[in-house]
């Protein structure tokens, strides 16, 4: 039987970021506000995650070269065709450009802080390079990698984005065993990186609401080595380790 890895055996910590460090079903909620407004029947809030789930799972599989705010037009096109609402060009539009909007959680930037004390930092994110740079200063820290879907051509739980993360750790002269991924998505995230061998640390940002929420339930059986409800519970678990 394999050991579990202890939180002193790591040196670059890699990051999911919306759902991990962002807030993005709070920011999702939000921006797409003007087209459930006008939907005949309001979805609930479970109805909403689960088709936006579907329809953005769906877009970056077929167009993996898009960057991400044309995955999210078309994803708001799907949704008003789901929920037999009329397209609005301008709303559509400004859905796109949202995810620079969405919120941090609470305790993402002091958490970043305190772990970048200890550890390089990675984001691993499937968005674009210009949304990222505005959601960067709403988490307090610089990263010393940031990859994008939108450098790769491909989106995750691809498990080219997850190579390059490998690669990038590498070349920064750091052993793959060395690197903790970090994220809240079992399919986007714990999978594919478990799949490359990977320790991962699962903060699981919905702990007590329905499974899933606006991301696709995983298709295998996953472990991750380490469970957080928040980030600032991994920085705090880190801290005990070290005393």
């Amino acid at each position: 039987m394999a050991t579990r890895p202890s939180l002193n055996d790591f040196e670059v910590l890699s990051f999911d970021c919306y759902g991990t460090l962002i807030d993005w079903e709070t920011g999702l909620l939000e921006a797409l506000a003007p087209l459930l407004a006008r939907a005949p029947t309001p979805p609930t809030r479970d109805e909403v995650f689960e088709a936006y789930a579907l329809a953005e799972s769906e877009a970056e599989e077929k167009y993996p070269a898009e960057p991400y705010p044309q995955i999210l037009s078309r994803v708001w096109l799907d949704l008003a065709s789901h929920w037999n609402v009329p397209d609005d060009p301008v709303s559509r539009q400004a859905f796109a450009g949202s995810v620079g909007d969405w919120p941090a959680f609470p305790d993402t930037a002091e958490a970043l802080e305190r772990l970048k004390r200890r550890y390089k930092l990675i984001i691993l994110s499937n968005v674009d390079r210009a949304s990222f740079a505005r959601t960067n200063r709403r988490l307090g820290v610089e990263f010393d990698r940031v990859i994008t879907a939108q450098d790769l051509g491909s989106y995750k739980p691809d498990p080219r984005n997850f190579e390059a993360l490998v690669t990038e750790v590498e070349r920064m002269g750091i052993r793959r065993e060395k690197l903790l991924h970090v994220a809240q998505s079992l399919y986007h995230d714990h999978v594919p990186a478990q799949a490359m061998g990977l320790s991962t640390a699962w903060i699981d940002r919905r702990s007590g609401k329905a499974a899933g929420g606006a991301t696709r339930r995983p298709k295998a059986d996953v472990r991750p080595d380490f469970v957080f409800p928040g980030l600032a519970a991994l920085a705090d678990a880190i801290r005990q380790s070290t005393r």
